[in-house]
């Protein structure tokens, strides 16, 4: 049985209502530890800061469909005080290693890096907002605001009819906006912080102005020769996106009418993705249209490419002067 004496009177009537509602299937439990994350499941409560915190869901990894596994340390928390909705991050470690050109990359996630992150940001409307505090064991636990948008990439599917008049009418905005966040991600740098996990699904849309929000820094990585390289491989690969509205693998070439064999002959190793050879890069092979001031710079991250981008000022200040160039 649930001790309810160790909740306050105050929220006790919206904590029983809610077990109530929900029929649950055990009486919820309370954590100030939350080191066994994977243990902490629905209705049950989360105790940090001095709040009360409900966890009502989870986040799900935005790129792989709603079939994707709930991650468990990242809650959907509700304050039973407050009543505010917010998404909680818990510590969770890992590390892996991923082979860029000839460097291998050692990536691991970093509560405290995001911490800094956040406080670094705080008030940026560029970047998700929340704060850090500490758990009874001692884990860093960050308590964020849930951003009032969608993705960027959903948004921009759903611009014109087709990429001829996504291009002509929709991308000039688009990328000004997108402008914004890479002088955001070149503000992080200069302080010596990275994004960490730079990808178009870590870009929401604010629904109010439109403007690019930020989120996700808990993931870092070590790369003493090139340090924030992965932070422009991914500013990259945005951009690859935003241009031709979607990505394009040589085998999607075949399948489509629209392009067939003709366009698929003229694709070369050195068009595709300097990292993993998994997308094109030369866009222009494509979508004919697209200007040289575009093209030239998605294909500093191609594998034909003699020279890249050493930081995110000079690949900004390319992008700056493509954009007032062509519109």
């Amino acid at each position: 049985m649930m001790d309810w004496s160790l909740f306050p009177e105050h929220i006790l009537p919206r904590l029983q209502g809610h077990v109530a509602v929900r029929s649950m299937r055990r009486k919820p439990r309370l954590w100030k530890d939350t080191s066994d994350f994977v243990n902490i499941d629905y209705g049950d409560v989360i105790h940090v800061d001095n709040r009360y915190l409900l966890v009502v869901g989870y986040t799900r990894e935005g790129r792989f469909g709603v079939d994707e596994q709930p991650k468990q340390w990242v809650p959907k928390v509700y304050d039973l005080e407050s009543e505010e909705r917010n998404i909680v991050k818990l510590v969770f470690h890992e590390t892996y290693t991923i082979r860029l050109g000839g460097l291998e990359v050692t990536c691991y996630r970093s509560p405290e890096k995001e911490a800094r992150v956040i406080e670094l940001t705080r008030g940026n409307p560029s970047f998700m907002q929340g704060y850090a505090t500490l758990d009874d064991a001692g884990n860093l636990v960050r308590i964020l605001k849930i951003v009032n948008g969608q993705r960027l990439d959903k948004e921009v599917f759903k611009m014109g009819a087709s990429h001829l008049e996504y291009f002509e009418h929709y991308l000039s905005d688009v990328l000004r906006r997108f402008l914004v966040s890479v002088e955001s991600i070149a503000m992080l740098h200069s302080h010596g912080l990275k994004h960490g996990d730079i990808r178009r699904d870590h870009i929401f849309v604010d629904r109010e102005d439109g403007h690019f929000i930020w989120i996700d820094f808990d993931y870092d990585f070590y790369l003493p020769e090139r340090p924030y390289a992965m932070d422009l491989f991914g500013l990259g690969n945005v951009l690859l996106f935003l241009i031709g509205q979607q990505n394009f693998r040589p085998g999607d070439l075949m399948k489509n009418p629209a392009f067939g064999e003709k366009v698929f002959d003229r694709i070369t190793d050195g068009d595709l993705a300097l990292v993993a050879k998994d997308r094109i890069f030369n866009l222009q092979k494509i979508y004919p249209y697209i200007p040289d001031a575009l093209n030239d710079i998605l294909l500093y991250f191609s594998a034909g490419t003699e020279v890249m981008y050493d930081t995110v000022d000079e690949f900004c200040a390319d992008l700056h002067r493509a954009v007032a160039r062509i519109w």
